[in-house]
């Protein structure tokens, strides 16, 4: 191996000297994309608190060279010939182009020109590239650049279809504070010069890859688990006691990061927020990080500091014991369930899978379900009330979607951290009447049926909720089908939105003068069905009367177009008599059916998003 072989590099670099006019390439068997919205709100929200906790109102563009530095890592890369590879850090390098390009599609917005898109993408030798150079999301890139969305094909690969879904949690994670023409310019420059990366060059594969697996092998430092733990064993005197409160915290720990190498961290942090946080930095720049904030960054500090509002200012051993060994225990079991309710249905807590597949931000879903807990609940009670506070999330954010109201975690985070104070230790009783109230005085009610319709950045969303609309209606008539059936199709073809009407104007010039009106209506939530995939693709250019006798072999929720639905239907004629619901068939298709069937939609919603009644799923 010769001198510049064996030759290994570290230096600091800035967030420009790491992209700007650089190219990367990323060796095949690294290419997956893999960040979960968790990781990604947790850069967002990281990097806008360490800038905001600078800034004054004050400042001008000069004095951001005076603020804190903020340290995001390092990346390995093997450089041959003039091209570097990246071998660790692909992962925090994508993800910090996907936050680039939001940025720069927000400076666009506001008519600002700062010159950040050499750190997206480049031009060498006549060719542009962009900077992380992987072929196979250069449409993805491209789409999210110049429209800043993108809908992947029925083919795209994972990392694809996860690069889309963390673009979105940018968008939803990124304070609305600092998007205006005074404050942005100066977080441009924050991030392009103060925020930093160690860069670790090596000049062969061979000791790219010692340097990769020393960095993930054999890591020493101390996470804030790991420190809070210290803290609290400190307190004790009895050796024993300390031994066993050790055995019990390591082994719950590495159950923990089971679910993911941070969870210990991310239950922690919604732990502490759940039960002892009290302030949360407003929503206006210049503004301080305070208990909440805090607890996510360095909750190991914020203990230390905050003993008093923990209860355990003038304790001893045995208070510090109970704290880890009654406490501790007792929230990270129910968190456990919680988490296990996400991934796996359970009808005792199907509202807590339902946000997971539709709601709002772990970050604050996960202290809102915690705080009303009480160490002396029983686990059924626990459950239910866990439940309930999902439940209310879950109409929530139905409601707001509706009607076309974000609840992204920037503009519905101090609402919700001062819902997680109202509720905490609270019985079930008064939850209800808590949450019962708020529903009540929401501006989004169920009228937003009227006008919801599919475009080009909600059809997730479509298929949840015509999901739960197809589930529902199938527990009522006795099936043996349910949510997960249209929304996962872990068992066969997935299920895909299906329009009503064919994409064809001409056929409805009856009714429509402007192409416009007829997309609108064509689009409507009551013009929209679900089926599996190769029966919608089969049926989609086909006019609508004759892709209804075809619907008479799927589901109720799109049988119950065709008149045939209603004869010989014991089990779907007793779900009529039964629940109210106005269903009726549809020979045809007009302007007045899609409206029928919009009102059709909202009852069946109504009856699902009850707070007082769980589903028939």
């Amino acid at each position: 191996m010769s001198r510049l072989e064996n030759k290994i590099e570290a230096n600091n670099r800035s967030i420009l000297e790491v992209l700007d006019n650089k190219k990367y390439t990323v060796d095949y068997y690294q290419r997956e994309y893999s960040w979960e919205q968790t990781h990604i709100e947790q850069l967002v929200t990281d990097l806008c608190n360490s800038f905001l906790d600078n800034y004054e109102p004050t400042h001008q563009r000069q004095d951001v060279a005076d603020y804190n530095s903020y340290y995001l890592g390092p990346f390995v890369l093997s450089e041959k010939g003039g091209k570097k590879s990246i071998i660790d850090g692909q992962q925090r390098l994508t993800s910090l182009t996907l936050f680039l390009i939001y940025l720069n599609n927000k400076q666009k917005e506001l008519g600002l020109n700062e010159a950040i898109s050499g750190m997206i993408f480049s031009e060498q030798f006549g060719q542009k590239s962009f900077n992380i150079n992987v072929p196979e999301r250069t449409e993805c890139l491209n789409a999210l650049f110049n429209q800043g969305a993108y809908t992947p094909p029925d083919n795209a690969d994972a990392s694809t279809v996860n690069m889309v879904e963390r673009y979105q949690n940018i968008c939803d994670a990124f304070p609305e504070d600092i998007i205006n023409v005074e404050v942005l310019p100066l977080f441009l420059d924050w991030l392009r010069w103060l925020v930093v990366l160690v860069e670790i060059v090596a000049y062969s594969d061979e000791n790219a890859y010692t340097i990769f697996e020393t960095m993930n092998d054999r890591g020493l430092n101390l996470t804030p688990t790991e420190m809070l733990k210290g803290f609290l064993l400190s307190k004790y005197r009895d050796d024993d006691k300390r031994k066993q409160s050790n055995e019990f915290w390591e082994k719950t720990i590495i159950e923990l990061k089971a679910y993911d190498k941070e969870e210990d961290q991310r239950f922690v942090q919604a732990w502490l927020r759940a039960k002892y946080a009290e302030s949360i930095r407003q929503s206006k720049a210049g503004s301080l990080n305070e208990d909440f904030e805090k607890i996510g960054t360095r909750f190991h500090n914020w203990v230390r500091d905050n003993l008093t509002k923990i209860g355990l200012a003038k304790a001893g051993e045995a208070e510090f014991d109970a704290f880890i060994n009654t406490e501790f225990r007792y929230y990270v079991n129910a968190y456990k369930r919680l988490h296990n309710a996400e991934e796996t249905f359970n009808p005792e807590l199907d509202s807590i899978h339902y946000i997971y597949q539709w709601g709002i931000a772990t970050s604050l879903s996960y202290p809102l379900m915690l705080a009303p807990l009480k160490t002396t609940d029983s686990v059924d009670l626990a459950n239910k009330k866990m439940n309930l506070v999902a439940k209310y999330i879950d109409i929530f954010c139905v409601r707001r979607s509706i009607n076309f109201r974000t609840f992204s975690s920037s503009s519905i985070r101090y609402t919700m951290y001062n819902l997680v104070k109202e509720i905490r230790n609270k019985d079930y009783d008064e939850l209800l009447v808590i949450f019962d109230k708020k529903l009540t005085e929401m501006d989004e009610q169920w009228n937003g049926f009227e006008w919801f319709r599919l475009h080009g950045q909600n059809g997730r969303f479509v298929k949840y909720l015509l999901s739960r609309l197809s589930g529902y209606v199938d527990g009522l008539a006795g099936e043996n089908t349910n949510f997960a059936t249209y929304y996962h199709a872990a068992n066969g073809k997935p299920y895909e939105i299906e329009h009503l009407w064919a994409n064809n104007f001409d056929n409805h010039r009856d009714e429509f003068e402007q192409l416009n009106d007829f997309n609108d209506t064509r689009n409507s939530i009551g013009a929209l069905v679900l089926l599996p995939r190769g029966t919608n693709q089969s049926y989609s250019d086909k006019p609508y009367v004759e892709k209804a006798p075809h619907y008479i072999k799927e589901n109720l929720l799109v049988k119950s177009l065709h008149p045939l639905a209603y004869e010989n239907n014991p089990n779907f004629n007793k779900l009529l008599s039964h629940n109210g619901l106005a269903f009726k068939p549809h020979p045809e298709m007009k302007i007045i059916d899609v409206q029928s069937r919009c009102d059709l939609y909202r009852q069946i919603s109504e009856q699902i998003w009850c707070l007082q009644e769980m589903n028939n799923e």
